[in-house]
């Protein structure tokens, strides 16, 4: 199988390096070759956060450079628009629509851009957004909006529901189990 690449962007904090670690244990229990490489900004600080995922037969780089990703999986709508280089000409964004505050707009040195959908959309970018922060305090914490986007990216893999749900029991503490589960179905039936 040729390399297939998804980036999981967004802000510190927001659970990406959780979503990288359940989509890994996915892929390996398929029998992929796995690289994950964190990339962390001032995530501390709610800057950008961002994880690589490459799997195939065969991966010799944990990297993901501008036109490889299949997919860019974005936690808020200004991380997605950051990386629009980096997807693939017939590549998908899957993006929740909420918006942070980067430092320079709560400080009042910049002003967070408006249309964004609109704008990404206009490069002629497969778009998919939607309020996944909705759907993560249905399920019952703001937190799980990762999973939430794990389980829209799941509409585009060949891999069953009971597989996704094994790598979130694998990945999640047990008392947080039910509450990603549900999460998980919320967003794939998004």
């Amino acid at each position: 199988m040729k390399t297939k690449n998804v980036m999981i962007v967004g802000v510190g904090g927001q659970g990406s390096l959780l979503a990288s670690k359940l989509l890994g244990k996915l892929l390996l229990t398929k029998g992929y070759d796995i690289k994950v490489s964190e990339v962390h900004g001032m995530s501390q600080r709610g800057g950008s956060v961002v994880t690589y995922v490459r799997f195939g037969d065969k991966v010799y780089s944990p990297v993901i450079d501008k036109g490889e990703a299949d997919f860019i999986i974005s936690f808020e709508m200004l991380e997605a628009a950051r990386y629009t280089e980096y997807l693939k000409p017939d590549g998908k964004i899957i993006t929740n629509t909420q918006q942070i505050n980067p430092m320079p707009v709560i400080t009042g040195a910049a002003e967070y851009p408006e249309n964004l959908a609109e704008k990404i959309k206009a490069k002629g970018i497969d778009l998919i957004a939607f309020d996944a922060l909705k759907l993560a305090e249905e399920a019952g914490s703001s937190k799980a909006v990762n999973i939430v986007l794990m389980g829209m990216l799941s509409k585009f893999f060949d891999f069953t529901e009971e597989e996704w749900q094994n790598a979130i029991e694998t990945s999640v503490p047990p008392k947080f189990l039910e509450l990603n589960k549900k999460a998980f179905k919320l967003g794939a039936n998004a």
